[in-house]
C-alpha cells in the first residue's frame, strides 16, 4: 500500500479539503492509504474518528498572535509531535504529504521538508494562510481555490495549479429542486434561503435573522437556518410554518438542493460549496478571521459577480431585508449573480487534485 499523509485542521476549513481529496485517491487507486496528523485541540478530534481513515492526533497549540507568553507551550507541544511523528514514519513512510493548512499541519510538514519527504499543499483562501506561505517554497505544487491568491505564495515557476476548491460534489443528476423543498415541508414553487453560518454558527448573523423573522419576513420566502449547535437553544423557538431551525445542517446536501439563495460566511469551503450547486450568496464574512482573508474572499467573489459582501458592521435587519428583497423582487439580478456562481464553481476539484498527488507519486517512482 502507498500511504498519503494529510496534515491539517483545527477548523473544517482544513479538515474536509483533506477528505474529499483522500476520497478522490482512494476512488482512483486501490491501492492508496490516505492517513491523517491533525490536533487534538481541532475539529479533527470529533470528526476523523468517525472517517474511514487512519490517523494520529498530536498535542498540538497553535500560534498565539496576542498572548505571545503562551507560545512556549506551541513549541514544547512542537517537540513532542515531532517525535510520535517521527515514530510514524519510521512505521511506514509516506509517499507524499498533503498540507491542508492551519497549525495541525505546520509540525509534520516540517519534519517531511527535513526527511526529503515530498510535500504539496491545498491552499483554501483568496489570502493564503501563514503555514502555505511559509512552506511554499518546499511544496511541489500548490492547489488554490482562489486563482488570486499566488500572488502571495513564494512557489517556484509552475507548481502553482488553479484547481477550486476540494468540496465532495452534488450528485448527478442533481436532486429535484422542487421535490427538494417538499422534503423540508415548504411549498414546491417557494423561495428558499439557506442561512449558514458555517459549521459552528455565527452568533452576530443570527441575532440578526431571528429579529428579521420577528418583524416580518418577504412573501413567500421560506428560510432553513442552521444556528450551530452552541446557539441552537436561543433561537430554536423561530421554527415555524416558514422556518426551519437546525443545530447543524447534515446533510447539508439537503439544504442546497432545496435553496434559490444563502446568507453565509465566506469561508472557502462554504462558498465552493454554494457555487459547486449554483447557490448564489449574501456573504458576511467573520471579521477576526486571520489576516481577515474571509473579507478578502467575499470581496473578491463580489467583484466576480457571484456574491453580495455586506461586512459584518453593516448587517442591520434593515441592511438584511431591503437585500432580499431586491433579489426576490429582481429574478434578473438573482440569475445573473447564480450564472456568476456557477462560473466560479469547480464541483470535480477534489478528483483533479487526486490525479495531480497521482502523477507526482508515479514520478517520484520512475
Amino acid at each position: 500500500m502507498t500511504r498519503i499523509v494529510f496534515a491539517g485542521g483545527g477548523t473544517g476549513g482544513h479538515l474536509y479539503p483533506g477528505l474529499a481529496i483522500a476520497r478522490a485517491l482512494v476512488r482512483a487507486r486501490s491501492d492508496i492509504e490516505p492517513f491523517f496528523v491533525g490536533a487534538i485541540r481541532g475539529i479533527e478530534r470529533d470528526v476523523l474518528p468517525n472517517t474511514e481513515f487512519q490517523h494520529l492526533l498530536l498535542d498540538l497549540h497553535p500560534l498565539y498572535r496576542r498572548e505571545v507568553w503562551n507560545n512556549v507551550k506551541t513549541i514544547g507541544s512542537a517537540a513532542g509531535a515531532w517525535r510520535r511523528i517521527g515514530a510514524m514514519v519510521r512505521e511506514q513512510r509516506p509517499a507524499v504529504v498533503v498540507g491542508t493548512g492551519g497549525y495541525g499541519a505546520v509540525v509534520m510538514l516540517a519534519y517531511s521538508v527535513v526527511h526529503r519527504i515530498p510535500i504539496v499543499q491545498q491552499a483554501g483562501d483568496s489570502v493564503p494562510g501563514l503555514t502555505a506561505r511559509v512552506f511554499s517554497r518546499w511544496s511541489r505544487e500548490i492547489y488554490l481555490n482562489f486563482p488570486e491568491a499566488s500572488r502571495r505564495l513564494a512557489a517556484h515557476s509552475g507548481s502553482v495549479i488553479d484547481t477550486g476548491a476540494p468540496i465532495e460534489p452534488p450528485p448527478e443528476p442533481r436532486p429535484d429542486p422542487r421535490a427538494a423543498r417538499v422534503s423540508w415541508s415548504f411549498p414546491p414553487d417557494g423561495r428558499v434561503m439557506l442561512i449558514y453560518g458555517g459549521s459552528q454558527g455565527s452568533l452576530a448573523i443570527n441575532r440578526v435573522v431571528a429579529e428579521w423573522i420577528e418583524r416580518g419576513l418577504p412573501e413567500n420566502l421560506n428560510l432553513i437556518w442552521g444556528t450551530g449547535r452552541a446557539t441552537y437553544s436561543q433561537f430554536a423557538s423561530c421554527e415555524s410554518e416558514r422556518v426551519r431551525v437546525r443545530d447543524y445542517l447534515s446533510p447539508v446536501a439537503d439544504a442546497y438542493a432545496a435553496s434559490d439563495f444563502a446568507l453565509a460566511r465566506a469561508g472557502a469551503m462554504t462558498t465552493a460549496e454554494l457555487f459547486a450547486w449554483g447557490i448564489p450568496a449574501v456573504l458576511v464574512p467573520l471579521p477576526t478571521a486571520a489576516a481577515d482573508h474571509q473579507t478578502t474572499n467575499a470581496v473578491t467573489l463580489e467583484q466576480a459577480g457571484a456574491a453580495i459582501h455586506v461586512p459584518q458592521a453593516q448587517l442591520s435587519v434593515e441592511r438584511l431585508d431591503t437585500t432580499v428583497r431586491r433579489l426576490l423582487e429582481n429574478p434578473l439580478e438573482l440569475e445573473r449573480l447564480a450564472r456568476g456562481a456557477r462560473a466560479r464553481a469547480r464541483p470535480h476539484a477534489a478528483n483533479d487534485i487526486a490525479q495531480h498527488i497521482l502523477a507526482l507519486v508515479d514520478r517520484s517512482r520512475a
